[in-house]
């Protein structure tokens, strides 16, 4: 078999990825993807392997930490608000958070995210217009409530991050798109 990575000692197929971009290709909007053996076709293709790895990450971690979907696993729009959010998480994390046991997971690991009421009062303060309400209360509540958003997102990326980097090894050629030593990365600063 020839791999393209494994999570936790178990193979991922160079032929799911393949078979990933088929599926990826064969939707209405494949005008809008690279072609394929390009550069940026090869970074697509890392793209998708890193969705893969996720993928069996979080389902991985949702078997040992116990974790199923339930009537209370939240919705997408209640993790994932706006395009804010979605960029805040980035796009792999994003894209696996459309599925109910990735959502099981994030409430369960963001479970105990929380901020201070002195955060929500400076954040206030420097932003007394951002969340015009009837009443300061329901204004603080607002702003509560983005700010514990902002913070479960990035307590789950992190985790996520930290899992992926215990569980995956990438085979040459499947490595991150962001990864600077793999020869299709073209972000120069």
């Amino acid at each position: 078999m020839n791999l393209a990575a494994t999570v936790g000692g178990d193979p991922v197929a160079i032929s799911e990825i393949d078979a990933r971009e088929v599926a990826l290709r064969s939707c209405p909007q494949t005008a809008a993807l690279p072609r394929p053996d390009t550069s940026e076709g090869r970074q697509l293709r890392r793209w998708l392997t890193q969705l893969l790895v996720t993928e069996r990450v979080v389902i991985r971690e949702a078997d040992a930490l116990g974790v199923s979907v339930t009537d209370s696993t939240p919705g997408a729009d209640a993790v994932l608000p706006d395009l804010t959010a979605r960029l805040e998480i980035g796009s792999i994390a994003a894209a696996v958070l459309a599925d109910p046991l990735a959502r099981a997971v994030y409430a369960y690991v963001t479970a105990d995210v929380d901020i201070d009421e002195d955060t929500v009062i400076d954040y206030h303060r420097r932003n007394p217009r951002r969340f015009p309400s009837d009443s300061e209360a329901d204004g603080k509540r607002k702003i509560a409530e983005m700010l514990r958003g902002a913070a479960r997102r990035r307590a789950f990326r992190l985790w996520l991050d930290q899992r992926r980097a215990a569980l995956v090894w990438l085979a040459p050629g499947y490595e991150h798109p962001g990864d600077p030593r793999q020869p299709d990365n073209i972000h120069r600063h």
